[in-house]
């Protein structure tokens, strides 16, 4: 097994229909964008070129490869206006695996450490994250590699017929 990141300078037409793909897939909206109905579930979104260079423009991205192979995607921006807690100089993190044969093989854990190193590396000493309240694999993790809950924003996102709240979730780089 043979897990690697590079860092997005030029996006491609391929990657971009890539990320497409893994955003309008309906195993993965629900727990990687927020839904306030059943409707937006079944929403398709389509980037384009233009808007994932617009996207470089506040992210620093990261592709994540699993034997080669574009398995998913990892992000973080600096000091965005949805933060929890208002901290200058917190890196907001996000991270999807958006092909299955990268899942449950450690690819997580280690993606979010290299992310971690990064983001250290920019002086930052401080990350947020939110976490949909059903997705308990993903809560394992962030609690493994030594996040802790900060706060929760009820009423967040739809998924099987109710609404769930977002753990927002912190960690201290020092």
């Amino acid at each position: 097994m043979s897990i690697h990141f590079n860092k997005l300078i030029e996006p491609t037409l391929s990657l971009v229909d890539t990320l497409n793909r893994w955003e309008n897939d309906s195993a993965l909206i629900p727990l990687t964008r927020p839904n306030k109905n059943e409707a937006e579930l079944a929403y398709r979104r389509n980037m384009t070129m233009k808007d994932m260079t617009d996207r470089l423009e506040h992210h620093h991205i990261y592709l994540i490869y699993y034997d080669d192979k574009l398995i998913g995607e990892m992000n973080y921006m600096i000091d965005p206006g949805h933060l929890f807690k208002r901290v200058p100089g917190t890196a907001w993190i996000g991270i999807t695996i958006g092909d299955p044969k990268g899942r449950g093989k450690g690819v997580g854990s280690q993606a979010i450490t290299y992310l971690e190193e990064r983001i250290r590396q920019q002086d930052l000493e401080r990350i947020e994250l939110g976490v949909f309240e059903f997705n308990k694999q993903a809560q394992k993790l962030y609690q493994k590699l030594g996040y802790k809950e900060i706060g929760r924003i009820q009423d967040f996102t739809y998924w099987k017929d109710r609404m769930w709240a977002d753990i927002r979730m912190e960690k201290i780089l020092r």
